[in-house]
């Protein structure tokens, strides 16, 4: 079976950045509802139609193809005290960007913690990837008809998945 619209498509793969150090080594295979659904970047969708089981691609992407170029208007300097005592770098909290509305699910951010000074905190609400053009190679391990629920729902579905989402 070629990968098609309404199929659910199987990837393993692994991202590196353009001089080849690994970013992501993709220890889960990558399941995706193929056909304009938006479950993975369009680039890659477009070069995955019409691959069969145990075909591969290797995608080149900058960074508009990818997480977007880094927003320097994303990084926000906040009092310590308004965070958990226990905090450290990493982390990650939701939080709205300045000026948003705030009252729109797409305002809504993670922002992981990249630097705790004194009293200061500096939060970045980039994407760890954003502003990196990356190398997406992947190889085609399963290809299945997808279900109607799952067309229906816009996204594939697995055995722990509730019906209703």
């Amino acid at each position: 079976m070629q990968v098609a619209k309404n199929t659910v498509v199987t990837l393993d793969y692994s991202v590196t950045d353009v001089d080849g150090e690994l970013v992501d080594a993709g220890q889960e295979p990558l399941v995706y509802l193929h056909g304009g659904y938006d479950d993975i970047f369009p680039m890659i969708e477009e070069a995955m139609h019409g691959k069969k089981i145990g075909e591969s691609v290797t995608i080149k992407m900058q960074p508009d193809d990818a997480f977007g170029e880094y927003d320097a208007a994303l990084v926000q300097l906040e009092p310590r005290s308004q965070f958990p005592q226990e905090l450290q770098v990493g982390m990650q909290f939701e939080g709205v960007p300045e000026g948003a509305e705030g009252d729109e699910e797409d305002d809504v951010l993670i922002y992981r913690v990249t630097e705790i000074a004194d009293d200061k905190v500096v939060l970045d609400g980039n994407h760890p990837l954003a502003g990196m053009a990356l190398v997406f190679t992947c190889t085609v391990t399963d290809v299945r008809p997808a279900t109607a629920d799952e067309i229906s729902h816009g996204h594939t579905h697995d055995d722990d998945c509730d019906e209703d989402d």
